[in-house]
């Protein structure tokens, strides 16, 4: 299958605040044929690899302050950016988008890239997908640090989906308002989505930072249509296996740590300890009263109190 996709000019990637690093890619893996996916691939190649997943809006750029942590702890850090996002090729319909989509680039570069030792990273869409990567090759996951995201759970996944069911003005959850906010505009605001859900600390070069991957509206259909690709009923893509990997997590034998970013609206500390009673073994997790949902730009000392509880890399 050819796909029609835009490419975002290098130079908009030029001095980026805190994020020297050089960008790989991955080219026409099988299914993506004509693709370019990019991704962070930086430490020792034997080293125990940390797998930071992105969400929507951002890209590998969200793990800034966490990636020297690792670097420094003597890991290897790969973080890709979904395609769609960052440095990744972006696709120009949004009805080319799928959760499947996603989550089998994901697997594919943990194929291509033979990844093992994994510490899989994860938050937001990060964790929607990521979660239920380990599951298909456990043996290459040895532990989890995740952040504020979700899985399909009940019975709160129905009380979301029905909820998206009203009109978007009489919708009641965080998350059905966030979906009908998303959905005013073709040109969605991506450095302005950043700053309000990290509670106003980025400065002006981040934020242009997290608007580097697009140019303008023409490369946004990705960060548009991902909030209506959220699987919370039984007909849409991805929900089957976001239950298969709660079963996979009720067993799992590996560490954990769990970070929360408690101001965030959406999926803030009640929805975490939701999904912590699912993770076998996770302990009490680290609450950042003042965090909202992008909780890696707390980044730093949740990377170095993951690193004390799992005893080093």
């Amino acid at each position: 299958m050819a796909y029609d996709a835009l490419r975002t000019p290098d130079e908009r990637f030029e001095n980026l605040p805190g994020f020297p690093y050089a960008p790989h890619y991955l080219k026409n893996m099988p299914g993506y044929e004509g693709l370019r996916m990019a991704y962070i691939d930086e430490g020792p190649k034997d080293a125990p690899v940390f797998l930071c997943l992105h969400g929507e809006p951002s890209w590998s750029y969200l793990y800034r302050k966490m990636i020297p942590v690792f670097l420094d702890a003597g890991a290897r850090v790969v973080a890709p950016d979904l395609f769609g996002f960052g440095r990744s090729d972006k696709l120009k319909t949004q009805e080319e988008y799928s959760y499947s989509f996603h989550r089998r680039s994901l697997l594919e570069l943990i194929k291509q890239l033979d990844l093992t030792d994994i510490t899989l990273v994860c938050q937001d869409w990060g964790g929607v997908l990521g979660l239920t990567l380990p599951m298909e090759e456990p043996e290459r996951c040895k532990r989890l640090l995740v952040m504020n995201t979700a899985l399909p759970m009940e019975p709160e996944s129905s009380i979301v989906a029905a909820d998206l069911e009203r009109p978007a003005d009489e919708r009641q959850t965080g998350f059905g308002r966030w979906q009908a906010i998303s959905q005013r505009t073709d040109d969605m605001p991506v450095g302005h989505i950043l700053n309000m859900g990290s509670g106003q600390m980025l400065t002006e070069g981040e934020i242009a930072a997290y608007d580097a991957p697009f140019p303008d509206k023409s490369y946004k259909a990705a960060a548009i249509v991902f909030p209506l690709l959220v699987p919370f009923s039984e007909k849409q893509d991805g929900y089957a296996v976001g239950r298969k990997a709660l079963a996979f997590w009720n067993g799992w034998q590996g560490e954990s740590f769990m970070a929360i970013g408690a101001a965030d609206p959406v999926l803030g500390e009640k929805p975490m300890r939701r999904l912590q009673a699912e993770i076998k073994g996770c302990p009490e997790p680290m609450v950042i009263k003042e965090a909202g949902h992008f909780v890696q730009e707390w980044g730093e000392e949740i990377a170095r109190a993951a690193l004390r509880s799992f005893g080093g890399v």
